[in-house]
């Protein structure tokens, strides 16, 4: 299941693992969005085989499992990661050198 998550999180610049019911999913789906960065977004309890890639993700470092945001096809992390990335201003030239931002 770890390589279906590695697959699913290089299908674009940013992706994110996320949850529709999860309030700190909505806020980092937002603040991308506000960016102009349109995320591959994986809604795991709409997903057939979400447990098990929420499993995976926990696998790999996650916890907790959801937000989890990949930029340019590695785990940056949940929230509090992207939050910190945004304060420090490091958030921007990420995107940029992923792609997914060209401003």
């Amino acid at each position: 299941m770890e390589r279906a998550v590695a697959r699913l999180a290089s299908e674009r610049p940013v992706v994110i693992f996320s949850k529709s019911s999860c309030c700190m999913c909505h806020t980092i789906k937002t603040l991308f969005s506000d960016f102009g960065v349109n995320p591959a977004v994986h809604e795991l309890d709409e997903m057939p085989r979400g447990r098990e890639i929420e499993q995976a993700l926990a696998r790999l470092g996650s916890n907790p499992t959801v937000p989890t945001v990949f930029i340019g096809g590695e785990r940056v992390g949940g929230a509090n990661e992207i939050m910190t990335l945004h304060l420090n201003r490091s958030l921007i030239p990420m995107l940029k050198r992923a792609g997914a931002l060209w401003v």
